[in-house]
């Protein structure tokens, strides 16, 4: 499947391949790190801190973020060393989540003016390739840790409806019924 990553934008909620799971990425490829780099400008339009790529329309296991740097946050949470550019994730694997549990509101660009909390670990670690196809582990807390298991929850069909809260679904039924009917 050949794409062309100009015709790629954010898919909104109910389409299905948001609750699609998504398939590794074989090899990293110009193709892929030109996906990548309009999955960040379309993050970056969008005011976002993560997009995964089934969100817009791909069924591969990659996303980009950017969190810029804040008090609390890991020191090598940025694969390339650097703190303030966006980063890649192909074939992301979570591991090790540590500390209770913590509620944050988030919100997602597949599904507009809808926040609610979603308990998450504080702390996380991801193993993934980066747009060379090299491996690389970094462990983050804070809204890193939080946006990287969020964007992993894309990958597997999972959205943050089905994680908030059960007191923000009912605050934010009008806005979800007006996206299931567009």
């Amino acid at each position: 499947m050949t794409v062309d990553p100009a015709t790629l934008d954010i898919l909104h909620y109910p389409h299905p391949a948001l609750r699609a799971r998504a398939e590794p990425v074989a090899v990293v490829t110009d193709e892929v790190r030109c996906v990548a780099s309009r999955m960040i400008e379309l993050m970056r339009r969008a005011e976002g801190i993560g997009l995964a790529a089934p969100q817009v329309g791909l069924p591969w296991r990659l996303f980009v973020c950017h969190v810029p740097p804040m008090e609390g946050r890991s020191p090598d949470a940025d694969p390339a060393g650097a703190t303030h550019g966006p980063a890649v994730y192909v074939n992301p694997v979570l591991s090790n989540p540590a500390g209770p549990v913590e509620p944050a509101d988030e919100g997602c660009l597949s599904i507009p003016d809808v926040v609610g909390r979603v308990l998450r670990p504080p702390i996380i670690t991801i193993s993934a390739l980066d747009l060379e196809g090299r491996p690389f582990t970094r462990t983050a807390e804070g809204l890193l840790a939080r946006c990287w298991q969020h964007e992993c929850d894309h990958l597997d069909g999972v959205l943050i409806l089905d994680r908030m809260a059960q007191m923000d679904r009912l605050r934010n039924r009008r806005l979800i019924r007006e996206l299931e009917r567009a």
